[in-house]
């Protein structure tokens, strides 16, 4: 039987009871290395970029669009820019409450964002993220 992958996670989001959420949900998968929360994109742009480049390992974020300092797409924007070998190794996909028309669609011009997914994460999102 061949061992199943452990992924790294991020979720950034302002709201507390979301990462928690996501961090619950992602736990019970089981297919977790780690898990890190970031409450400011900033902050988990900055980890990002600390991390030497060879300890680069597969990682997915999450990312929330409305957060205040930096905002989810000013977030994927700002990863863009880094080097191709830091930014190979992550997926990401904006998770939202969002509705408005303009960032469902603003979320196909990155290259980086593999797919938009509905606020709060769900064992059943997170399955189809899995999948993809």
């Amino acid at each position: 039987m061949v061992p199943i992958k452990k992924l790294n996670f991020i979720v950034i989001d302002d709201s507390k009871l979301d990462c928690f959420i996501a961090e619950k949900i992602i736990k019970n998968t089981g297919i977790n290395e780690s898990i890190k929360s970031f409450l400011q994109a900033t902050e988990a742009l900055d980890y990002i970029k600390s991390i030497p480049v060879d300890d680069h390992t597969r990682s997915i974020i999450l990312v929330d669009i409305q957060m205040p300092v930096m905002n989810g797409f000013e977030f994927v924007e700002a990863f863009e820019k880094l080097p191709p070998d830091i930014t190979k190794n992550y997926t990401i996909f904006i998770i939202s409450s969002s509705i408005n028309e303009n960032d469902l669609s603003r979320v196909h011009n990155y290259a980086t964002v593999k797919q938009f997914l509905n606020k709060p994460l769900t064992s059943n999102n997170l399955s189809v993220l899995l999948a993809s």
